[in-house]
């Protein structure tokens, strides 16, 4: 039988806590708990963002968890085992927040950087393009370009069409497919900043006040034409970033 525990990781120690509003709870299986990973990952986690990590049994009630069974974001490996992060309750900020760091260099040099005895015990895992969802979601593809072009052509790289036109610390349509959440990211787009200040998107989003009006030729949309675009998006194969740097 699983031993039950529960510990919060906070500014580098291990205590005991509950979770608050700024923390979440983290399933893992002893195993990888034995190994004392996580107490070299999780607190700096921790010391970066101020959030709190709550580890709980594997069978516990938690909000993500680490799994070498289920299915999720691939995140190491280890103990001979792939690992992946579950996640349960997508809508926390704080869940999303540990997935994005631990998935992105700086974790996944922390992740390299777990050499006790010198020993190579866990590696980062390698994003896979087929990784990346390949849904395609129907709709006017065509004119969803010819959209995109004139109305997120001024900020980023849609197209070839686009590529002298754009704003270059913007990330183009063919890296931002390669996001999990392209898909989400898309259709909210307009309350993304810095979209907000210049975007309507009809019988969705509130006028300008007049107070305070955009401060460049505002980007109008209707629903249909953001269904468009999403369709032209879609089809965009995710552009090739090559494998992320390996360190010895």
């Amino acid at each position: 039988m699983s031993c039950v525990f529960a510990l919060v990781i906070s500014a580098g120690f291990v205590v005991p806590g509950k979770a608050n509003a700024r923390s979440f709870r983290l399933s893992v299986p002893d195993e990888l708990v034995a190994s004392g990973f996580l107490k070299h990952l999780l607190p700096r986690f921790s010391l970066k963002t101020g959030v709190r990590i709550e580890i709980v049994a594997q069978d516990a009630a938690s909000e993500a968890g680490f799994s070498a069974t289920g299915k999720g974001t691939s995140v190491f490996s280890g103990l001979g085992r792939d690992w992946v992060l579950v996640v349960v309750d997508a809508g926390n900020e704080n869940v999303v927040r540990f997935r994005d760091w631990v998935t992105g260099e700086v974790g996944k040099k922390t992740i390299d950087a777990f050499r006790p005895d010198g020993k190579v015990v866990f590696t980062a895992a390698i994003a896979k393009p087929e990784d990346v969802s390949v849904e395609i979601i129907s709709g006017d593809a065509a004119s969803g370009e010819k959209l995109a072009v004139l109305h997120c052509g001024r900020c980023h790289m849609v197209n070839e069409t686009t590529r002298l036109t754009t704003i270059g610390s913007t990330p183009s349509f063919a890296i931002m497919r390669n996001f999990s959440d392209w898909r989400s990211r898309f259709e909210a787009f307009f309350v993304l900043n810095p979209h907000p200040s210049f975007t309507q998107v009809e019988g969705v989003t509130e006028p300008f006040a007049v107070s305070r009006p955009p401060s460049i030729v505002p980007l109008e949309l209707t629903l249909e034409e953001l269904d468009a675009i999403l369709a032209f998006v879609s089809r965009i194969p995710p552009a090739d970033l090559g494998a992320p740097i390996q360190y010895d």
